[in-house]
């Protein structure tokens, strides 16, 4: 009897499992021994079953520290978070001893739980799963702050199942379910579950273990979410110490470009000179641009973004000269901004100077046009002698243009009359400027500006008057209107031509103003037979080819008779049934001939205004027609 003990102490000291304790019982059995000695192998088994069983408990538990200890010790060294996250998960995978371990985490912007690290895991649809709050056992963890744990997830009523969440579980193939909260203070900010894929009981040892975990996760987070905020405040601090190193250059430039713009405007550099100037200090390259290519939006002073370039206005008393273009600089620091403004305020400054030393020449233009309006008789000889030294070609085509500031009058009769002036003084500066920049004359007269200008290569009146009003209106951003006259082939070449031509010119300009039409330029060719009416070449047949002229020439073409179908329709009171009387035609015949007509004049010939136009010009036709045979 006193050798059966030590044969249980060997079975521990080699650990042997369970069913070698029944070994010594049965050997005793089956050697006869008495019921008293069964009796105390049965005792002595069952003692060493306890020992045994606290020997395991000691080395699990010994685990777990040893588990806990290594993961507090990879906090302590924290620098990948996803990988701490992935240690705790595999760590309680292990020491639980289940077939899948995963952590989620809430999204409080989305208001649901994601899957975060997943340990074992064979089903992506699983591994990419979200789930609301309050939905499944995990969205139950996360809205109450509480372990839960099911043998049999599908066949646990406790939960609010969906049809998602009980596919990713179905694919992944899970029974048994173990979750815990991971909390910081009162929030719950996730959930480390434990999971088999067989129906398995979870004991409270195995719940405190996990939860545990949960606990060193919830600690991984924060300390990593401290430490990105220590990161975003040093960054924060780095990029201030960044804008005032930057700070100190940009104002070391601006007092750099101050200095070099005075010495600019003491020495009378040009405009060029400024943008050179701002262009080395700057690191872009600054362009000065007319005005008519810039944005309307600079009319408030200050620098603005305009695409792939920033836009300075170069302005004075009301006026715009332009604008300074700054590129290569998509980035500007406000400091900067200021400088590109002050460049614009000292351009516009120079452009002042320059106008007013060539107002003189101005003045000079504005006399030669006025001898050419007021005393034709000249010697020639001595005006084409004026015209040279201005760089005028009075032997090149020239279109002489009326113009006048349109806008609706406020205020008393003494302001209106103020105003009316520096409105005329205004438009004379403007277009003085235009005139010599095309080496034209302009001169103020009749309450609005007249211009003599030439004509460009493939340029007619209309064009050019349509032009000149974009141009003045923009400069001025006031609605100047402009009338035309035909052109004159050479001012000097007939005494009295460019009189008349001024005359056209104001006629059209009335026109343009009766018809509502501010703001706008034309020349007589553009407003119809009342063009045909101001203008003083009469130029019937341009106006009969402008109105019915594809009709005539579908008829040439093809042998149609669309005119007289025309003339006919008219004088029936355009009714297709009295037309096909008048023509001995079918009326299908007519409805198809008015449908050509159509589409060759535009869908709006029938309309009044043009109705009228097109039976002028079948009158005209006809005359000329008659005339000719």
């Amino acid at each position: 009897m006193s050798q059966e003990p030590v044969s249980y102490l060997e079975l521990l000291a080699r650990g042997a499992a369970v069913e070698a304790y029944d070994r010594p019982v049965l050997l005793a059995r089956a050697s006869g021994a008495g019921s008293e000695a069964l009796a105390e192998l049965e005792r002595a088994k069952q003692l060493a079953l306890r020992v045994r069983a606290e020997l395991e408990g000691r080395r699990r538990r010994e685990a777990e520290l040893s588990a806990l200890f290594e993961t507090a010790h990879d906090l302590a060294g924290l620098r990948d978070l996803d990988a701490v996250l992935r240690a705790i998960v595999q760590r309680a995978r292990s020491l639980l001893g289940t077939e899948v371990a995963y952590l989620s985490l809430n999204d409080p912007s989305a208001g649901d739980t994601y899957m975060r690290v997943t340990e074992g895991s064979v089903s992506a649809h699983f591994q990419q799963l979200r789930l609301g709050m309050g939905e499944g056992l995990g969205g139950l963890v996360a809205q109450t702050a509480r372990p839960y744990v099911t043998e049999n997830y599908f066949d646990d009523a406790r939960f609010q199942h969906t049809r998602t969440i009980d596919s990713a579980v179905g694919d992944e193939g899970l029974v048994a379910i173990l979750g815990v909260p991971l909390t910081l203070g009162s929030q719950v900010i996730g959930v480390l579950f434990a999971a088999d894929r067989r129906a398995r009981v979870f004991g409270r040892e195995q719940v405190a273990l996990l939860g545990s975990f949960a606990a060193h996760a919830a600690v991984a987070i924060d300390t990593a979410n401290l430490l990105g905020e220590t990161r975003s405040a040093l960054a924060e601090l780095e990029r201030a110490n960044d804008i005032i190193r930057e700070h100190s250059g940009v104002i070391e430039r601006a007092s750099e470009v101050h200095d070099r713009l005075s010495e600019l405007v003491l020495h009378g550099g040009g405009v060029h000179d400024v943008a050179d100037a701002v262009s080395e200090v700057l690191g872009g390259r600054v362009e000065f641009i007319e005005d008519g290519h810039t944005s309307a939006r600079l009319a408030d002073g200050h620098a603005l973004r305009d695409g792939d370039r920033w836009l300075a206005a170069v302005s004075a008393g009301g006026e715009s000269f332009g604008a300074l273009a700054l590129h290569g600089q998509p980035d500007l620091d406000p400091v900067d901004q200021r400088t590109l403004e002050r460049a614009a305020l000292v351009t516009s400054l120079l452009l002042l100077a320059r106008r007013s030393a060539g107002e003189a020449e101005q003045r000079v233009r504005g006399e030669l046009l006025d001898d050419l309006l007021d005393a034709p008789d000249r010697d020639r000889r001595l005006l084409r002698e004026r015209a040279a030294r201005l760089r005028t070609d009075v032997d090149a085509p020239h279109v002489v243009l009326a113009a006048r500031i349109d806008r609706a009058g406020a205020g008393g009769e003494t302001d209106t009359g103020v105003r009316e002036s520096a409105d005329r003084q205004r438009l004379w500066s403007a277009a003085s400027h235009l005139a010599a920049t095309r080496q034209g004359l302009a001169s103020a007269r009749d309450g609005g500006t007249v211009l003599l200008l030439p004509l460009g290569p493939g340029e007619d009146a209309a064009e050019l008057a349509r032009q000149t009003a974009k141009h003045l209106g923009g400069a001025l951003r006031e609605p100047v209107t402009v009338g035309a006259s035909s052109p004159v082939s050479a001012p000097l070449a007939v005494p009295g031509q460019v009189a008349s031509a001024y005359e056209e010119a104001r006629r059209c300009l009335d026109a343009l103003r009766l018809l509502r039409r501010s703001g706008e330029g034309a020349a007589a060719e553009d407003l119809g037979f009342l063009g045909l009416l101001l203008a003083d070449t009469r130029d019937i047949e341009g106006f009969v080819d402008r109105t019915i002229g594809q009709v005539i020439a579908y008829d040439r073409r093809r042998g149609t008779d669309l005119v007289r179908t025309m003339d006919a329709y008219f004088a029936s009171g355009m009714s297709p049934a009295r037309t096909k009387d008048d023509l001995h035609v079918h009326v299908n015949t007519v409805a198809q001939r008015v449908d050509r007509i159509g589409r060759l004049l535009g869908p709006d010939w029938q309309s009044p205004a043009r109705a009228l136009e097109i039976q002028l010009a079948l009158r005209l036709h006809a005359m000329s027609a008659a005339v000719a045979r």
